[in-house]
Formats: C-alpha cells, structure tokens, sequence
C-alpha cells in the first residue's frame, strides 16, 4: 500500500486545524481513492476537512471512500463538507462511500437523515469492494 500523503495547506489557521484534524489519501487499489481522517470534524478544522474531501473528489478513480473511523466528533460544519461531496459524486454518476464505526459520527448522520446520501460501511476493506 503506497504511503498516505497529507492533505491541506501550511497557513497558520490550517496549522491550528491540523492540531485537531488530519486527513491523508491513499489508493489500494487502482480504481480506489481512501481518505482516512482523525481527529474533531467542527467549525475549526472545517476548511481542512473541505479541502481534503475536495481532492478525494477530484481523484480520477471510481471507488471514493471518506474513511471517518478516527472521527471523535462531527459537527453540523462537516455534515455539510460531506452533502456538498456527496452532489460532486453525484454529479460524476457514482457514490460517496463513507467508513463509519463510532456512534459520534452515525449519530449525526442519521438524524439528519443525510446518512441515506452515502454507501455505509464498517471498515475500508468492505467501503472498497472487497476481494472483486
């Protein structure tokens, strides 16, 4: 598996971000773009959530996954990075597929029933297809 490379810019409002925030793409496979992402999703570390969502949506491949395992929270600013990604994928006839194992993370998608926008999964291996 190729090394992740870490997303978002150097400017002192996304070094801030990035105390609270990381986000790394990497590919598994050929047709699959994963964005792993740790730390609190909030008004704060929105721009680099956005920014990071943002290149995963302008990856060439078919499969796009936002892995959230590593989220501790997600606020109402990050509920939104993810409605506007799930229109661009929209928009390229595929579908966002989110990694969601904490209750911080479903929560919120569920009661905003933006959650039926997305493919669910429980782990990367799955969100990517599997063995096919």
């Amino acid at each position: 598996m190729a090394e992740p490379a870490p997303l978002g810019s150097e400017s002192p409002a996304s070094e801030a971000a990035g105390d609270f925030l990381e986000a790394a793409m990497t590919r598994p496979r050929a047709d699959a773009a994963v964005l792993a992402v740790q730390g609190e999703v909030d008004t704060l570390t929105a721009t680099l959530f956005a920014d990071a969502v943002a290149e995963l949506m302008d990856a060439p491949e078919t499969t796009l996954v936002v892995d959230l395992t590593g989220v501790k929270f997600l606020a109402s600013s990050g509920l939104a990075v993810l409605i506007q990604a799930a229109h661009r994928a929209e928009e390229r006839n595929a579908r966002l597929r989110l990694v969601v194992t904490t209750r911080a993370v479903r929560r919120p998608l569920e009661i905003t029933g933006i959650d039926q926008l997305f493919d669910m999964h429980s782990d990367v291996h799955d969100a990517i297809g599997g063995d096919d």
